[in-house]
């Protein structure tokens, strides 16, 4: 039988020492495992990453030299086992033992010895180590140091609070499909599931758990009355406010939750394009369960000659590749994947699709940008430039405060994912 834990170790060496993204990874490891594990394994190996430089610390301290070469995926067990006997409820000899006995399935039966030790050494000595760790910043918010730097230059009364936030669960929120039930009617049928929620009056298609169900336990799901889909991206579709019969653009938009929603609002004729194939057909699945009809189209919103027909766009929502910081509390894997030196070339991607997008709106047209990021390059930056540098483009406010000099609306992770958005209409 597949051990749990020997599993984590090897998904968590592909993530960090590999680079490759949890939700490639983790999907494909859990189909070895019966539901029960698969929790344990995503519960393990998202804590893992939450507290990555906290775990690579300890390891530091008890370790003669770090595991190295061949052996490195066994440093990642130690981190498992350390993870368990911190922060979460696993009895401490069970997290133990289940962790020297990941060795066998890892045929490294020799090394017993020296993960038992080590995981021994740390329960007797757990108060020091964890006094150690909480005098370095970098173990004390579990963040990448580049990444603390810019928040603090960003926001200096509010970047704890970022911080904070991204090392929690992110809460479950659906989207109700008000073509079927209104928020009102569908808070009663979760009543009668016995599904306990809250609604949020600010956003006026969503309700909240108060924990994370299983979709299909959710009244109505597979018949299309609800999506999961957080409440900052819902957004998305109410500010871009799709109006009957126009032809509208969703640039990048897998994994289709904004065109589905876009379709709920209004009957519109929707362009679903995206450069990822396989993420594309996450689009075609979501519209087929709620019973909806887009165009997808597999193309690279950067290069409109390659695919675009000649037909301009009554609204465009363009939800931009970023470097997604608003949403590391669903892939913490995001802390440890992305560098410094990738936001000013994600800066300048955004920068070309915008302008490449721009001539493909009306005249009176609207054009959404959307970003799951935090960081000002991606967001006020990039937006304040567009619109000092393009005569026909025209700020619309989403609230109170957003002007030309200071454009669109920041949302920061905590009731909601880190959301920004900024409406643009071009001149008639």
């Amino acid at each position: 039988m597949t051990n749990v834990r020997a599993l984590a170790a090897q998904t968590l060496f592909q993530v960090v020492d590999k680079g490759q993204s949890l939700s490639s990874v983790l999907p494909n490891a859990a189909l070895k495992l019966n539901p029960k594990d698969k929790a344990l394994l995503q519960q393990i190996c998202y804590g893992v990453l939450r507290y990555l430089p906290t775990l690579e610390h300890y390891c530091q301290q008890l370790l003669d030299q770090p595991l190295k070469g061949k052996r490195r995926v066994y440093q990642f067990l130690l981190y498992v086992g350390m993870y368990q006997l911190q922060y979460m409820r696993t009895p401490e000899h069970a997290a133990v033992a289940e962790t020297v006995n990941a060795l066998q399935s890892m045929r490294a039966p020799g090394l017993k010895g020296l993960v038992n030790a080590i995981l021994r050494t740390f329960q007797r000595q757990f108060s020091e180590l964890e006094d150690s760790a909480n005098r370095i910043a970098v173990c004390q918010y579990n963040h990448p140091n580049w990444f603390m730097k810019k928040l603090q230059a960003a926001y200096p009364e509010q970047w704890q609070a970022i911080l904070e936030a991204n090392q929690e669960q992110a809460p479950m929120w659906l989207r109700i499909n008000q073509a079927h039930y209104s928020v009102a009617e569908y808070s009663e049928l979760l009543d009668e599931a016995g599904i306990s929620h809250c609604l949020e009056p600010r956003f006026e298609d969503a309700i909240v758990l108060d924990k994370p169900s299983d979709v299909y336990s959710l009244p109505g799901f597979r018949e299309g009355a609800c999506s999961v889909q957080d409440a900052a991206a819902q957004l998305a579709a109410r500010y871009l406010d799709p109006q009957e019969n126009e032809r509208i653009l969703d640039a990048c938009a897998a994994p289709g939750g904004k065109t589905c929603h876009i379709l709920e609002l209004a009957n519109t004729n929707v362009d679903a394009l995206d450069a990822d194939s396989d993420r594309l057909l996450r689009v075609e699945e979501n519209l087929k369960r709620l019973g909806l009809h887009a165009n997808c189209v597999h193309a690279d919103a950067s290069s409109p000659n390659d695919w675009w027909d000649g037909q301009l766009y009554d609204r465009i929502l363009l939800d931009v590749p970023c470097s997604a910081t608003g949403v590391i509390r669903r892939h913490p894997d995001i802390k440890w994947l992305r560098r410094s030196t990738d936001i000013a070339d994600l800066a300048q991607l955004q920068q070309q699709i915008l302008e490449n997008i721009w001539p493909l709106l009306k005249p009176g047209g609207t054009l959404l940008y959307a970003t799951c990021s935090v960081l000002p390059e991606e967001n006020h930056d990039q937006v304040v430039a567009f619109l000092q540098s393009t005569d026909d483009a025209e700020h619309q406010p989403l609230h109170q405060g957003d002007t030309p000099t200071t454009p669109g609306l920041q949302l920061l992770p905590g009731l909601s994912d880190g959301f920004y958005y900024a409406k643009i209409t071009k001149r008639q």
